[in-house]
């Protein structure tokens, strides 16, 4: 690896680094006059309150930070059907009717990006590209033989080859052709302008913490305001509100990692992942007339990934190895939600609330599922038919491989549960270097201490607030990270990302 590269210092996506957005205030008090209210400023809520006010509805869409700062802002952007060996596995499981549908809704939320960029004259680097499995094993090249079968049964566009433009050495890779990446957040700029020209409102660093009943539903904020409405959309990534349907124990929460470097090679062009372990995508990005290199991977459970450096070290070394390195630009990572079926949840919360709506587990595959989701829902309270909705519904429940699955990943959540107890801790706050975090014990409680640049420590009862997990640091992003159900919170405490609502408490150190 080359000495000369400089790491970026802190973890800054792209996206966000481009684009400047308005800010939005906070919400002081009760509303009562909205038709819909959509929790989560990502590309579902977004592009559903975009969907709905065209339609003339009122919608008010709340965040608890910012728009467009979760995992939205920290994509890889690829707009594609190609969501990794896939539909073999869901002919295997759901039939080829719901297999096909996987893919037309896949496709049809492709289109709606394209005509919304057409319609309004977007410039976001919107790009058609062909999407790339590829293997050098043996196990997986038998595999990309049986998915390129399902392609020809579900009437995919695709191709077998041995060569891909890239130039990296492959035994085959599997070709879909026509798709798409995009910059996210200077398309969904747009939406949000529009939208709030067609009415939305907009609340942001507003928590929501739980949905009431009287005629219809009401969604509380940490602050104890109220959101009434006729619709609740939960576009918050993990579900806010549960509603008995136990999505924390249906999904399971993994993170992945990002280097975005400039390299002596010229890009060729197309989109690019493979099939086996550790995951390696690519795609490209101009950037002010240079290409900047996008390599994504590392997956692993959240909070159970040990060093987080270690994964930004190792794409970076890829990088280098494979094409060279000029400039080390940017490094940020995300974390996505996996369904026991890989098909996410996108409908009712569950069959008795049907007001209240969840879409959350996408599988790394947000534009296209956080689209089409938001498409599904808006249909829903327009009442209009689609054709998605009996695929999609969080109720379903299929016993081959959903029983395992839920025995297996929740036989994981129980194993850190007694293991974050039991674990060994530090007592010697005193030699912690700077800009470290360590787990010691302050009057026998589980304590993490993380001390910044200026020497100021930081000290957090490690117990998650969601089910009482004990979190972990996560050296990569300096946030301390839950491995049960995926809670991650700030080195002060504060929740960054869900189930859990409340911050951890503050220890104070003696």
């Amino acid at each position: 690896m080359a000495d000369s590269i400089n790491v970026p210092q802190f973890p800054e996506p792209y996206w966000r680094d481009s684009v400047s957005f308005d800010s939005y205030p906070k919400l002081t008090g009760t509303i009562k006059d909205t038709d819909v209210a959509i929790v989560g400023g990502g590309i579902t809520g977004i592009t559903a309150a975009y969907l709905l006010t065209k339609e003339g509805l009122k919608v008010t869409l709340i965040d608890a930070g910012v728009i467009l700062n979760g995992v939205t802002g920290h994509t890889t952007a690829k707009i594609t059907a190609q969501h990794g060996i896939i539909y073999d596995e869901l002919i295997q499981h759901f039939g080829k009717e719901q297999a096909s549908l996987y893919y037309q809704a896949c496709m049809e939320a492709k289109k709606l990006i394209e005509d919304t960029i057409e319609k309004h004259d977007i410039s976001c680097n919107y790009q058609t590209e062909d999407s790339f499995i590829y293997t050098n094993s043996e196990k997986y090249q038998s595999k990309l033989d049986t998915e390129k079968n399902a392609y020809d049964e579900l009437d995919i566009p695709g191709e077998l080859t041995n060569d891909i433009p890239i130039g990296l050495p492959v035994k085959a890779a599997l070709k879909m052709k026509d798709q798409a990446q995009f910059h996210p957040l200077k398309y969904l700029k747009v939406l949000v302008d529009e939208a709030v020209k067609n009415g939305l409102k907009i609340y942001e660093n507003t928590t929501a913490t739980d949905v009431e009943y009287n005629k219809h539903p009401a969604i509380i904020t940490r602050d104890e305001h109220r959101i009434h409405c006729r619709y609740v959309i939960q576009a918050t990534h993990y579900p806010f509100y549960d509603g008995q349907g136990f999505y924390p124990t249906r999904m399971y929460p993994e993170r992945s990692y990002v280097v975005a470097v400039k390299t002596p090679v010229k890009y060729p062009g197309g989109m690019y992942i493979n099939a086996e372990s550790p995951t390696r995508s690519l795609r490209s990005e101009e950037v002010n007339g240079e290409e900047l290199w996008l390599f994504v991977g590392e997956n692993h459970k959240t909070g159970q990934g040990g060093s987080t450096m270690k994964h930004y070290d190792a794409l970076q070394q890829y990088a280098e190895e494979k094409f060279g390195i000029s400039e080390y630009v940017y490094r940020w990572s995300a974390q996505d939600l996996t369904t026991l079926d890989k098909v996410p949840y996108i409908g009712p919360v569950t069959d008795e609330e049907e007001a209240v709506f969840v879409a959350t587990g996408y599988r790394k595959w947000g534009m296209t599922n956080g689209t089409i989701a938001a498409k599904i829902l808006s249909d829903r309270i327009l009442d209009k038919e689609s054709p998605y909705a009996e695929l999609f519904s969080p109720s379903r429940f299929h016993a081959d491989p959903a029983i395992r699955k839920f025995t297996s990943a929740n036989a994981d959540v129980a194993k850190h549960l007694i293991k974050g107890k039991l674990e060994y801790t530090n007592d010697n706050v005193k030699d912690l270097s700077t800009d470290d975090a360590t787990v010691t014990r302050v009057k026998g409680k589980r304590t993490g201490v993380y001390k910044d640049k200026e020497n100021i420590l930081y000290a957090v009862d490690t117990t998650c607030k969601h089910l009482g997990c004990e979190v972990h640091w996560n050296s990569g992003d300096r946030t301390w990270d839950c491995p049960c159900h995926g809670s991650r919170y700030s080195y002060t405490g504060e929740v960054i990302e869900g189930p859990a609502v409340e911050p951890l408490n503050k220890v104070k150190l003696e």
